[in-house]
């Protein structure tokens, strides 16, 4: 029914792929729904572009409807560079941690050189500029082979990036500020990281350096103390940030920053205290077992970086796990995807106020919308009203829908299936048996005047409420789960019970069609474009993750980059227990010791590094969460991803076992004699 197009040639617009154009003489299109216009003006105020409109409401404004790249920038709340910079922080931070290790290693191997060189009259800073500039040289290569790496990465992926994202991508298109932050970051944290070693050298004397033996240890309560103080610090910055602009927590960022900023050093400084508490169960273990215990609390000095990094990975997971699934399981806040893959919504147009005539014709093409996307029929979607809590302020912030016999039969439900009782049915398991929940609808309402003086606009204000004080609401999990999906309805039983009549509920905001399989591009693309000839509009599936989708990835990560950060430091750490080994060979340890002294270490560090990381999560969390009203605030702890947490504290250290068990069977070459330094 729509006006022939004749197509002249293709236009792309390099900021969305996606959009669509038409080449039409100046007037053809008397009445179009919107319109954008793309002008330079360079020098010129946004502010002061356009004319003032008085009858326009909020958009009537001077420039109100004027964008520019720095305003979308700015209404981004998520500034991606900034992100990027915080990940990058976070990783270099694991990286130093790791290299502290190496470079711990690499000290203790050239002590008696160092010594050396002390003793033919080196001072302590030129010493200790030996170990820094061998970290300074590893990280300017490092940076140098990591840039042009991720460039040939980038030059790769680009095309695919361009293609999933729907807009072009310049070859230089590339955030530089990051990018040099990374280099530069990459070059301090190995010169840190070298600085501790090269700290630890220059404290011995140079009779305790040629002699080749370590410094005595630290007593553990000198980094325990301070890292609980910062662990209290960390709890009562997080307190106050959760507890700002009436427990909404909106208002607390720097204190959220450096309250999670001061977990990291509490890590840190309480890592040894658990490598001293595997030396102390040690004695209750296999010799094997026992001697990878006690190595790991004797060595510390490296392997408690190692552990650090390993739990702030795991305290990073656990932080994201338990606020995803705090998130996703408010009731009355619904978050995730909008509708499944195989389920659209099709949405009504202008006018707000149709005629029967206008509604029937919207049926009618809403049915062949539907066949367009694999719909055997589709299912009109009749609102009223919605559930409020009657203990505070929050509301389910969309509408019941009407259970009507022809969207049961969509959704595949029988009438049996619902409680010959219940008022309202529901996917979201929370509101059956949920304290204060109210049903509340407008029996009776009156037309205002709307913000548009052209009268397309029409407001009514309600001048008679009804509704349930106490709805009979029954869990049903053959309804759809999206947060646009028709997954709360108002059932028959309780439209007859309150008589509500079909003016009060009005006419129908969408259609439901439900498909037998995933809705393609090419069935969306032509399903627009019969819903244009109605002025209708289709809503599919978004991009939005599920909680298990986050939970599961975070858990992933988590583990990921324990192992990897384990795969790094076991080998520096039993390198440090070649001697012992080879007492064990001469005695006849065979390669069963072997595999258990590797797998006892990684496994131990898994293990310790899971419980830390899973404490100083849970830190932050009560901290931010005790004062805190988002998302059921405290409360919010009762919807703990169990599951994750149990692989995360047992499945971590059960694989890095695993994989310590089947990487050390081999005999190492250098077992027979001791190197030369």
């Amino acid at each position: 029914g729509g006006e022939a197009r004749h197509v002249v040639g293709i236009v792309e617009n390099p900021q969305s792929l996606l959009d669509e154009f038409a080449l039409v003489l100046p007037g053809q299109v008397k009445a179009p729904n919107d319109v954008t216009v793309l002008f330079d003006a360079p020098g010129v105020a946004p502010s002061s572009i356009g004319e003032e409109c008085a009858s326009c409401g909020p958009y009537g404004g001077r420039g109100s409807n004027v964008s520019t790249p720095a305003s979308m920038a700015q209404s981004n709340p998520i500034n991606p560079e900034t992100l990027s910079l915080a990940v990058l922080t976070i990783g270099m931070l694991l990286i130093a941690l790791v290299a502290v290790g190496g470079f711990t290693v690499l000290a203790q191997r050239r002590q008696r050189s160092l010594g050396m060189l002390a003793s033919i009259g080196a001072t302590k800073q030129n010493v200790s500029l030996v170990v820094r500039a061998n970290g300074l040289v590893v990280g300017v290569l490092g940076a140098v082979i990591g840039t042009l790496l991720g460039l040939v990465i980038w030059l790769a992926y680009r095309p695919s990036l361009e293609q999933s994202s729907h807009h072009l991508i310049g070859v230089l298109a590339l955030p530089w500020g990051v990018v040099a932050a990374a280099i530069v970051l990459a070059i301090v944290a190995t010169y840190l990281a070298a600085s501790r070693p090269a700290g630890y050298i220059t404290r011995l004397s140079v009779v305790a350096a040629l002699s080749g033996r370590p410094a005595p240890l630290k007593q553990v309560h000198r980094s325990a103390l301070p890292g609980i103080a910062f662990l209290v610090v960390a709890f009562l910055l997080l307190g106050y940030s959760g507890s700002t602009k009436a427990g909404s927590g909106s208002a607390g960022t720097p204190e959220l920053v450096l309250g999670i900023v001061a977990l990291i050093p509490a890590i840190i400084l309480l890592a040894p205290l658990f490598l001293v508490g595997l030396g102390r169960v040690a004695r209750h273990t296999p010799v094997a077992v026992r001697l990878a215990l006690r190595d790991l609390a004797r060595y510390r000095a490296r392997s408690a970086s190692a552990l650090a990094a390993i739990s702030l990975g795991v305290m990073i997971a656990v932080i994201v796990a338990i606020f995803a699934q705090a998130r996703y399981a408010d009731i009355w806040d619904p978050a995730g995807p909008n509708l499944a893959s195989n389920q659209a919504n099709i949405e009504t147009g202008p006018p707000p106020n149709p005629s029967a005539q206008q509604v029937k014709s919207w049926a009618r093409v809403a049915t062949r919308v539907g066949e367009a996307l694999g719909a055997q029929q589709v299912a009109a979607l009749y609102v009223v009203g919605d559930l409020q809590n009657s203990t505070g302020t929050e509301s389910s912030n969309q509408p019941l829908t009407v259970a009507t016999p022809q969207l049961l039969r969509v959704l595949g439900i029988h009438q049996s299936e619902i409680a010959p009782d219940a008022d309202v049915v529901t996917s979201l398991p929370g509101f059956a048996g949920a304290p204060g929940v109210e049903f509340a609808y407008c029996e009776k309402s009156v037309p205002t005047s709307g913000p548009n003086n052209g009268g397309l606009i029409q407001s009514f204000s309600c001048t008679k409420n009804g509704g349930l004080t106490q709805p009979v609401i029954q869990y049903l999990a053959a309804l759809p789960t999206g947060v646009r999906a028709p997954d709360m309805l108002l059932t028959e039983h309780a439209v007859h019970e309150l008589g509500i009549s079909s003016s009060v509920i009005g006419p129908p905001i969408a259609w439901f069609a439900d498909a037998a399989k995933p809705i393609t591009a090419d069935e969306i693309h032509n399903a627009q474009a019969i819903a244009a000839t109605a002025n209708l509009s289709i809503e599919t599936k978004n991009d939005e993750p599920t909680s298990s989708t986050v939970i599961n990835w975070a858990t992933f990560f988590g583990i990921a980059i324990a192992l990897c950060i384990l795969a790094m430091s076991v080998g520096l750490i039993r390198s440090e227990t070649a001697s012992d080994l080879r007492t064990l060979a001469a005695t006849g340890a065979s390669s069963y010791t072997r595999r258990t002294l590797t797998a006892a270490t990684a496994g131990a560090l898994g293990l310790a590094g899971a419980v830390l990381g899973t404490f100083a999560g849970y830190v932050g969390v009560i901290g931010w969460l005790r004062d805190n009203s988002l998302h059921g605030g405290i409360s919010a702890l009762g919807n703990v991803p169990v599951a994750n947490l149990v692989v995360i504290l047992l499945g971590l250290p059960l694989l890095a076992a695993a994989a310590g068990w089947l990487l050390a069977g081999r005999q190492p070459p250098t077992l027979a004699r001791q190197p030369i330094e």
